[in-house]
């Protein structure tokens, strides 16, 4: 089966083709980022506008740089939740459109499971049982993975996701628009041990908060105004943000006694959590995947692999399918 797949939940205006379940044939991403940076985040009306102007024009990318006609195409699949609901029915009309003019099946995909999914993408197959940890700018959970499309909660964030504080903390230390990647950056020439920054606890010792020590960095900030050891001061707080990352991986790997860790979302592109978290997972005997950039970042390849799975298994949610901004990817705890 080759699938076409839209992403369109935030900011990237994304279109990709997969055949064959893990085959990914193209994988066009078109970022907003410089046209949001002046408002130091993401405005919606924005990013909705951007996406009607530019989503034709990405599948058309795709499909070409593919090298299949629509016609080739066998199914349909849109992220249709969770994300910006003005950003997410752009995607969503243009794949019912595509997919009434051809008469294909069409399916909706949870954006949270397409980042599962990109770890098995880059992969070329899932390993299972595995935990998943997902890290981006909206989203940090943590998922025990028993089989393709089946999941058990193991923790969730409390309030900023992890990619919201390195996005926060960059701002706060005069990094720009950069967000995660510019502190990443910073930090490598940094002392990571210079500030001693809090580690966030919650009840639940899986679930994870990081309000506190945004709150830690914003003061510090103050405090040492006009003399701020920058790349210290980055590299102390990217690494209170991957310790605790890490420590609730490892922690719920040895709860659920699974041989993998997978990781997704903006943040698993993170140097530090995957040097982290590959040196402690090989300690524990644990085998820690994670996709390369272009996967970790919203894109349509990993709306692909998850759509493929689902079309074969005879879902189709057709024209009736509906957008959503909160649902979660379950409610089942593990």
């Amino acid at each position: 089966m080759r699938v076409l797949a839209i992403e369109t939940s935030c900011d990237e205006t994304s279109a990709a083709v997969l055949e064959d379940g893990w085959t990914l044939r193209s994988n066009v991403v078109a970022s907003q980022t410089e046209l949001h940076a002046p408002f130091g985040g993401v405005v919606p009306e924005i990013a909705s506008r951007r996406h009607t102007e530019s989503i034709t024009l990405i599948i058309q990318e795709a499909l070409d740089q593919a090298g299949v006609a629509l016609g080739q195409i066998e199914g349909i699949a849109a992220t249709n939740r969770p994300g910006l609901i003005g950003s997410l029915l752009v995607g969503v009309t243009a794949a019912k459109s595509l997919a009434l003019a051809r008469g294909l099946p069409l399916v909706g995909v949870h954006h949270i499971e397409g980042h599962v999914f990109s770890s098995f993408l880059a992969e070329g197959g899932p390993r299972l049982p595995a935990v998943a940890l997902v890290a981006s700018g909206g989203h940090t959970e943590l998922y025990y993975v028993r089989g393709l499309h089946d999941y058990r909660v193991l923790g969730r964030r409390r309030d900023d996701a992890a990619g919201e504080a390195f996005d926060k903390g960059a701002r706060l230390l005069g990094l720009g628009s950069g967000g995660g990647a510019a502190l990443d950056r910073a930090a490598r020439d940094g002392d990571p041990r210079a500030v001693a920054f809090p580690r966030g606890r919650t009840a639940n010792p899986l679930d994870f908060t990081f309000s506190g020590l945004k709150t830690a960095l914003l003061r510090y900030v103050r405090e040492h105004e006009g003399s701020l050891p920058v790349a210290d001061v980055a590299a102390s707080y990217q690494a209170a943000i991957v310790d605790v990352l890490v420590n609730h991986a490892l922690v719920a790997a040895a709860q659920t006694g699974v041989p993998h860790v997978v990781a997704g979302g903006g943040v698993a592109a993170n140097s530090l959590l995957q040097a982290r978290l590959r040196e402690e997972g090989a300690r524990r005997g644990l085998s820690v995947s994670f996709p390369p950039p272009i996967l970790c970042t919203d894109n349509a390849g990993m709306i692909a692999a998850v759509g493929h799975s689902l079309l074969l298994r005879g879902v189709n949610d057709g024209l009736e399918l509906e957008t959503r901004a909160r649902a979660p990817l379950t409610e089942e705890a593990y």
